[in-house]
Order: C-alpha cells, then sequence, then structure tokens
C-alpha cells in the first residue's frame, strides 16, 4: 500500500514525535509498505517561534498538492497541526479524500506557558483540525480521555515503543560523579519544567542531556549541573546508562517516550502523576509517581533495574505499528470506510 506520512516535525529535530515517525515508517516499509514522509524538507522554511532549531514550512500548499497528487496514497497520517498539516488537511477535504491524524503533544498547555492564552481557545481551534479525521491517533489511554473531554471524537489510542538494539545498558559509560546520577533526557524548554528538577537539594548529579531554547537559561541558573548537549543513538544510550534514576519532571507531555528510552536502559523513572508518566511507569517496578518530585525520585532508586528492561523490552516498535496501521483507511471517502489493511479491503485493490 501507498501510504503518506505528513509531519510538520522532521528531522534533523531531535524529538519523540521525530522518532516516533520515524520508527513507525521503519516498521510500515518492513511490512511491505510504501511509505513517503512529507516534510518541511524541500520547502521554503523559517524558524519556529521560541525554537529557532525548528524550521516551519512557508506556504508549503503548492508544492504538498504536487507531492500528493503525484503519489496518488491509499492512505494519508497527518501527524501535526503546523503549516504543512493544515496544507494537507486542506487538500484531503477539498478533494473529499479521508484521513487520520496525531496529537503528540499538550499544545494548548504549552501555548499558555508561553503566552496569555486560555487553553479553551486553544482546544476549540485543535478540536476543529481534528473533527475531519476518520480517527485521531493518541499516545495513552488518559490523553484519550482527557481530549474527550474537550469534546474530541474518534480518538483511539495508538501506544509507543523503544528500539531496545540502541537503548540497552550494554555499553554504559562508567560516569566519574557524585552518586546517585539523577538524569534528564530531551528539549531543554520551559514546558518540560525542568527547574522543578534542578531546583531540588538533593545529593549527588543532576545530568541533563539535550538541546533546546532554554539551555542557556539553566546553564548558568544552575552552575552545579552537568549539561551534556544533545546525544543520540548508541552515544545517548551510553550516557543514560551511566546513571541511576531519570527524572521526567513535565506535566504536559502525552507519553513521554524518553521514559520507555530510560527503562531500557535500566533506569526507573522518577515523575509526577500525571497524564504520560502514570500511563508509562509501573510504580515500585519501573519507577514511581508522587506529587513531591524528591521523594519520587528517592523512591526510584530502590526499583530494582532489571525490572525496568523487563518491562521495556515488552515494547516494541512493530507491534505499535501494526496497531497504527489498523486505524489507516483508504483514502478516498467515496470507498468504504475500512482500514487499508483489512483483508477484504487488500483482496479487492490487488
Amino acid at each position: 500500500m501507498k501510504i503518506v506520512i505528513v509531519t510538520d516535525a522532521w528531522h534533523p529535530q531531535v524529538n519523540g514525535v521525530v522518532r516516533t515517525l520515524t520508527a513507525t515508517s521503519e516498521e510500515l516499509r518492513k511490512l511491505g509498505h510504501h511509505v513517503t514522509v512529507l516534510s518541511h524538507v524541500g520547502h521554503r522554511t523559517i524558524p519556529c517561534p521560541g525554537y529557532k532549531s525548528i524550521r516551519l514550512a512557508i506556504f508549503p500548499g503548492k508544492k504538498l498538492v504536487r507531492d500528493l497528487e503525484a503519489i496518488d496514497p491509499d492512505a494519508i497520517h497527518i501527524a501535526t497541526e503546523g503549516p504543512l498539516g493544515s496544507a494537507a488537511r486542506k487538500w484531503c477535504l477539498k478533494n473529499n479524500i479521508t484521513f487520520t491524524t496525531s496529537y503528540h503533544t499538550q499544545f494548548p498547555e504549552y501555548v499558555r506557558l508561553r503566552a496569555p492564552i486560555p487553553t479553551s481557545w486553544t482546544y476549540a481551534w485543535l478540536r476543529r483540525f481534528h473533527s475531519k479525521a476518520i480517527y485521531t491517533l493518541v499516545p495513552t489511554d488518559s490523553q484519550k480521555q482527557r481530549l474527550k473531554q474537550n469534546g474530541f471524537r474518534n480518538v483511539k489510542v495508538w501506544g509507543r515503543g523503544v528500539d531496545t538494539e540502541i537503548f540497552n545498558p550494554q555499553h554504559a559509560q562508567q560516569l566519574d560523579y557524585p552518586k546517585p546520577i539523577m538524569v534528564y533526557m530531551g528539549r531543554i524548554a520551559v514546558e518540560k519544567n525542568i527547574d522543578a528538577f534542578l531546583s531540588l537539594d538533593l545529593p549527588g548529579t543532576k545530568l541533563v542531556i539535550g538541546d533546546g531554547p532554554d539551555l542557556t537559561m539553566l546553564k548558568e541558573a544552575y552552575p552545579n549541573a552537568i549539561f551534556t548537549g544533545a546525544k543520540s543513538g548508541h552515544d545517548l544510550a551510553s550516557w543514560l546508562s551511566g546513571g541511576d534514576v531519570f527524572v521526567f519532571p513535565s506535566k504536559t507531555d502525552t507519553f513521554g517516550l524518553v521514559m520507555l528510552e530510560a527503562m531500557a536502559c535500566g533506569l526507573p523513572v522518577a515523575a509526577y502523576p500525571v497524564t504520560g508518566p502514570k500511563d508509562v511507569i509501573q510504580p515500585g517496578i519501573t519507577g514511581a509517581l508522587n506529587t513531591d518530585l524528591a521523594t519520587a525520585i528517592q523512591d526510584a532508586l530502590l526499583v530494582n533495574p532489571v525490572d525496568c528492561i523487563n518491562y521495556a523490552e515488552q515494547t516494541n516498535w512493530t507491534a505499535v505499528t501494526k496497531v497504527f496501521a489498523s486505524y489507516l483507511h483508504n483514502g478516498r471517502a467515496s470507498s468504504p470506510k475500512r482500514s487499508v489493511f483489512d483483508p477484504e479491503y487488500i483482496k479487492l485493490s490487488t
């Protein structure tokens, strides 16, 4: 089948959305499908306000339409609500073509942290954007319930996996820092609530892996913390594996793929009991949840790392990609609204 994924988030960005879409595309190809990712690559771009490292396509409509018409896909998935996602949605609606969408980020909460815009306004816009999709895919059941409470319909859960060939403790760095080594990994931005972690008065070492718009500010505010900058692949896994506990201070993530990656490296996770962490962490087995982050860290340090690794190994991209594929639909609205992976549809189209 010919599948198109439209996304405003793509390489060289380093974040959970990009890793999710990359892994999903690769797994779909392994399943024998032709996958095209339409991103900002090849478009004129401008820096995203507040995130200079993120490029947004400007006036992408004409090129995107040419690409879509040339591919003539069997299924279209719109992964983001940015310029490319909006242009793809407009084309699908104009041509009476069905599509799926996904909701990766608690955007209303992110916007509210940066500007005095009520979350109700942003949810209203997002609800309109996703309302025309056959399904809107979210990573956890609690996120599904949150969207349903905000008026979203046809919301389905599409989980996340972890690449255990990369994320494992086999090549752990021997970090020469005072123990315990508490690790944060991810985007360095206000919505990640990293200050709540770095401001804690705890023995040991606070290690921050990643890049983002607030990196310079946090370096200046917390000179005793270790900032490694961005890492990737096996190098990232080796740094993660050298820690003792992974700290996830965000209160606005829909999932937090980094938690699974940390568990796969043998790190229990400490987090707040909010959407994302409470769907991933099994208290006392893979980490700890507490409204007091310091207490969560202390409790997580008591967890057996082997249990974390075993849990992460149960989540793999092949399984979650099959779930993703099961929600894809024949793009032409005039055709029966059945999954392109439905055996009956495959029989009719071959």
